[in-house]
């Protein structure tokens, strides 16, 4: 049964999904935006920590980060439309400790050519600005049922704190103002709605075929569908000349009570990036902490095969192992007996970098790869999409010739083929949740 013809269709209405879908009716396309679930956001961007930080090991990462925070901290202004209650950035800064994995050297230059401030803190200096930590250096990971976990240590280490970092408040709000400020500019969403398959001819994207049979005809498709976006490129037979893969990983965010004195006057403390112990750690204003991982290579990685048969409940194995990591660097953390947090899919990819590109289907494109460290850049991945679909429907190879993204904040040009399809793997990137 044919359906009303719509200029894009976008698969997902999560963070980023709804962040292409405003850039895209911004510009003037007719937009219907599709997503399995209930509303906006309630897919993996309801189950992210939404720290926004700027350590990335790439130069385009770097750019990537600090254009997109300007974004969270002007809200309103990036909206553009009345959109209702907002989401809120808390700007607590981030305290980035040593690590040999991911030096100093490697991001500073960085931070430097993008002008982000910073700071370089001493264990000394660490000590003071976060009262109660442990300042002491236990690389690697290791498990806390490992007998070296508890060893003690007579090595320091510092941090490099960037004063600007933070967190979004309500991570799923977040991404319904983006689909509200959407649908200001006359994009249309579909909830419920499953996606059966990709209609094709002479090479081109010509519709999407939903569950209940009916086909939404169009030119051009967004897969932005997070851990399922593997699956939505499979029904458009595409991926061959992909050198990056994607694959769901369950994830866990535990949440306690923060120690004493960790955040002042009833305030979110400093977000702390632990890659030492294997954590991060974000605070919430009214006391509470999150931990979560950052994938050490002591603990295993849930890859999932069907993200639909996922629990949504944290386990307690996880939920003990972070925590304790957590209590090790602030020994006033008590660890509660039972697990609280939250649990939810990430859709990885095989670098931990994201793919926003073209496809080898004229008119297919994908925003992927996008969990674990994507959420804090949704406010400019819209933009990406935008320029690179404009750019190629206008017959521009994106490939030959990949966009240059100038942000409209910094100033800063990002070369778009970091983020390509068939980008060579493990040459820059650090190859964890940093990117």
């Amino acid at each position: 049964m044919p359906g009303k013809r719509t200029d894009v269709v976008v698969i997902g209405s999560g963070v980023i999904g709804a962040s292409v879908a405003l850039e895209l009716a911004r510009r003037g396309r007719q937009v219907t935006v599709v997503d399995k679930a209930g509303g906006a956001g309630h897919g993996s961007t309801s189950a992210s920590s939404a720290v926004v930080r700027f350590n990335f090991s790439t130069a385009a990462g770097v750019a990537t980060a600090w254009e997109a925070h300007f974004g969270w901290r002007s809200w309103a202004e990036h909206l553009g439309r009345d959109v209702g209650p907002l989401a809120r950035y808390v700007r607590c800064g981030m305290a980035m400790l040593d690590v040999d994995v991911a030096p100093r050297s490697v991001y500073l230059p960085l931070f430097r050519n993008a002008g982000i401030p910073f700071e370089e803190w001493t264990s000394a200096d660490l000590s003071e600005r976060i009262l109660g930590i442990d300042v002491g250096r236990y690389w690697p990971p290791k498990r806390i049922d490992d007998d070296e976990f508890w060893a003690e240590t007579e090595t320091t280490l510092g941090a490099v704190y960037t004063p600007d970092a933070g967190f979004v408040n309500d991570p799923q709000l977040a991404a319904q103002n983006l689909a509200a400020a959407a649908r200001a500019h006359g994009a249309e969403f579909r909830f419920h709605t499953s996606v059966r398959g990709i209609e094709r001819a002479h090479g081109r994207v010509t519709a999407v075929i939903l569950a209940d049979g009916s086909r939404i005809p169009c030119g051009v498709v967004v897969n932005a569908a997070g851990p399922w976006s593997t699956r939505i490129n499979e029904l458009a037979s595409v991926g061959s000349d992909f050198t990056v893969g994607c694959r769901p990983l369950r994830q866990e965010v535990a949440l306690v009570a923060a120690p004493a004195g960790f955040g002042a006057d009833n305030r979110a403390g400093i977000c702390v990036a632990d890659m030492d112990l294997g954590i991060y750690l974000r605070g919430e204003a009214g006391g509470g902490l999150l931990v979560g991982g950052t994938e050490p290579e002591c603990d295993p990685l849930q890859w999932v095969d069907d993200p639909d048969a996922v629990t949504a409940h944290p386990t307690t194995a996880v939920f003990e192992a972070q925590v304790t990591r957590a209590a090790r660097r602030l020994p006033a953390l008590e660890i509660p007996n039972r697990a609280r947090g939250v649990a939810g899919v990430y859709d990885v990819a095989d670098d931990w970098t994201p793919i926003y590109d073209r496809t080898e289907l004229d008119g297919f494109y994908v925003a992927m790869g996008t969990s674990g460290n994507q959420f804090k850049n949704a406010p400019v991945v819209g933009k990406f999409l935008a320029a690179i679909i404009e750019q190629t429907e206008n017959g521009v190879d994106h490939d030959e010739r990949p966009v240059r993204f100038v942000g409209e904040h910094t100033g800063l040009a990002i070369d778009l083929s970091a983020f390509s399809r068939k980008r060579p793997r493990g040459t820059e990137n650090s190859g964890t949740v940093l990117g």
